[in-house]
């Protein structure tokens, strides 16, 4: 006697399959591929969109890392201006402005980069990922722009030596 006692499971060869063979609808046999591929391309789609955005991400923070090591040549080259107007009292009074000017787009340079980094907070992909390629694409033209900013005020301020 078994656990069930005397009661045994079927077997499974003596299992009736002709009530499992009936045969498929004629439309069922086109429609199956086509919203397999349907979906594949949904899938592969959604996909796509997401590595793209990953990829413009990724260029986002390739200007960033960039220009940012530049932050650091900011500062010195506005160090350098300000010793240079304190050490020389004979610095005649349109350099000292030029000077001044520069110093004060040294800063406006970094300043500029540090309100980007401060407001930069990629939307992720699941509030839209449309929404997330327009924000960082218009993040994209801004970095640039502080790029170009900051590479002009370090070229302005190296002038001045």
């Amino acid at each position: 006697m078994g656990l069930l006692g005397n009661y045994t499971l079927p077997l499974w060869s003596n299992f009736n399959h002709s009530n499992f063979n009936t045969p498929t609808p004629k439309g069922m046999k086109t429609i199956l591929p086509v919203l397999s591929l349907f979906i594949l391309a949904l899938v592969w789609g959604c996909g796509q969109k997401t590595q793209d955005n990953q990829a413009l991400y990724d260029e986002v923070m390739k200007v960033h890392d960039e220009v940012m090591p530049k932050m650091d040549d900011i500062y010195k080259l506005k160090q350098e201006l300000k010793k240079q107007m304190t050490d020389s009292s004979t610095v005649a009074v349109e350099k000292r402005k030029t000077i001044e000017a520069t110093i004060l787009t040294l800063d406006s340079a970094s300043e500029n980069m540090m309100v980007w980094m401060r407001n930069f907070n990629p939307i992720p992909d699941s509030l839209g990922e449309e929404k997330a390629r327009a924000y960082l694409e218009d993040q994209q033209e801004k970095i640039k722009k502080v790029k170009e900013e900051m590479l002009e005020a370090i070229e302005e301020a190296k002038a001045l030596h």
